[in-house]
């Protein structure tokens, strides 16, 4: 079996990226009483069929959800000279900010109904520089455990061609709901 082209990739992951821009609502946030109201799945379908608000943070950064499910989550960019720091490559915090999220939302992916989560640790890794030619990455977070009080994920940032530019890993706290 044969690997696709650089070119079919690229030309998937656009295309996935352009129908999820189309379902999407614009930024906005929601209450964490709201948040709590739904299951994780409702609160991300949500989402991705534009029913809930996109989070304004992807809006700022310019980053997309692309898939999810059962302790995954894959947001994908285009870093571009806004992000740029004075050095002329993007800004480690655009990888750090990706790499939060999807490692974040993952966990948030197993969450009971009701059950929050916030960051206790964040670890990046990075391997290259992002620059404006790299053109789209993704951020793959994936739950490595999910206890009753911690969670840990662990996530990468890579290109069309499978280039690795960052890893990172988490300890999130798991919020129990409140009375």
């Amino acid at each position: 079996m044969h690997s696709p082209t650089r070119e079919a990739t690229l030309a998937q992951w656009q295309a996935q990226e352009q129908a999820m821009r189309a379902r999407l609502a614009g930024p906005g946030s929601l209450s964490l009483a709201e948040v709590s109201a739904l299951t994780p799945e409702q609160f991300f379908a949500g989402i991705g069929n534009g029913e809930l608000p996109s989070p304004p943070i992807g809006s700022l950064l310019d980053f997309i959800p692309i898939e999810w499910g059962n302790g995954l989550f894959v947001f994908q960019g285009t870093p571009d000279n806004r992000h740029y720091n004075p050095l002329g490559t993007v800004h480690g915090g655009y990888a750090a900010t990706l790499l939060d999220s999807c490692m974040g939302c993952a966990i948030h992916t197993r969450l009971q109904q009701g059950q929050g989560y916030t960051t206790l640790d964040l670890r990046i890794s990075y391997v290259r520089a992002l620059t404006g030619d790299s053109g789209p990455v993704r951020a793959e977070g994936k739950i490595v455990h999910l206890g009753r009080s911690t969670a840990l994920a662990e996530g990468r940032i890579y290109d069309v061609d499978g280039r690795l530019y960052a890893t990172g890993s988490t300890t999130c706290m798991i919020l129990q709901p409140r009375d």
